[in-house]
């Protein structure tokens, strides 16, 4: 992997919505020099009941508009979108590509004690089959099961993160893993670590929960020249969506912090 040269260019990220909140915390923790340029899709939230077709496409379209905003790099925080998306982003973009996927994957191999693990994710991202094939290429030793978790992303997407009812859901939907013994249990959903709380409950103190956030951090900067991180000077990142801009406002300075003044609006 050759570093890219220094550059003053923002590194861009987008999710369907506030989810890849969890990878640019990470990110800016690891890099707090670097600017980054946020795109959260809420006005077309959610992805991953979608078709595949219309998620390559959304994807497309939010890449094109971070170029255009000179990013010097993608992060699709998105696993619904890395699983639809990634190969073509990275043929038809000439910046370097990241995704969520496989980062997550190699955190998985690195936890687990008994070779058990769980990957839970929305429903398209888990029909995908991109985690099997990232664990088959990355770590065939490992055992996985998988399960969708439909509705986990639309509470985090109102704000509830705690309540009973999440409680309660994530009860049913991580049944499959819990009754396969896993000892690692992979957030496939950006929006998953925001309900890390409610789903460690669940899976019990013996269950490591894996987030790729911090790992896709660390493969970003793997792809940055060293020196890129000198200068020192605090950086001002954007943030754009697609949906409402109050809640965005409200809820993304709620999930990633202080960074989050301004939202700008965007129609498509």
């Amino acid at each position: 992997m050759t570093p890219m040269p220094a550059s003053p260019r923002p590194i861009g990220i987008f999710d369907s919505g506030l989810g890849g909140l969890t990878v640019a915390r990470a990110l800016i923790d690891l890099l707090p020099d670097e600017r980054f340029v946020y795109f959260g899709d809420t006005g077309r939230f959610p992805y991953g009941p979608k078709p595949a077709e219309d998620v390559l496409k959304f994807s497309l379209q939010i890449a094109d508009l971070l170029v255009e905003r000179e990013v010097k790099m993608l992060v699709v925080a998105c696993n619904s979108a890395s699983a639809a998306a990634l190969d073509a982003l990275r043929e038809r973009l000439d910046i370097a590509v990241v995704g969520v996927i496989e980062p997550g994957v190699r955190a998985a191999r690195a936890a687990t004690r008994s070779g058990r693990v769980g990957v839970i994710g929305t429903v398209g991202t888990i029909a995908s089959g991109a985690y099997q094939r990232a664990v088959q290429a990355v770590a065939p030793e490992i055992t996985l099961t998988c399960a969708a978790c439909p509705g986990f992303v639309e509470f985090v997407e109102a704000g509830d993160v705690d309540s009973d009812q999440v409680h309660v859901l994530a009860e049913r939907l991580l049944a499959p893993v819990i009754a396969a013994r896993v000892d690692t249990l992979v957030l496939g959903c950006t929006h998953y670590p925001l309900l890390s709380r409610t789903i460690g409950d669940v899976m019990g103190p013996d269950v490591v929960l894996v987030s790729s956030a911090d790992e896709t951090a660390f493969e970003v900067r793997a792809r940055l020249a060293a020196d890129v991180h000198a200068t020192g000077a605090m950086r001002e990142h954007e943030f754009m969506t697609s949906g409402d801009v109050g809640q965005f406002l409200a809820l993304g300075a709620r999930f990633l912090g202080p960074e989050v003044e301004r939202v700008e609006a965007w129609q498509w």
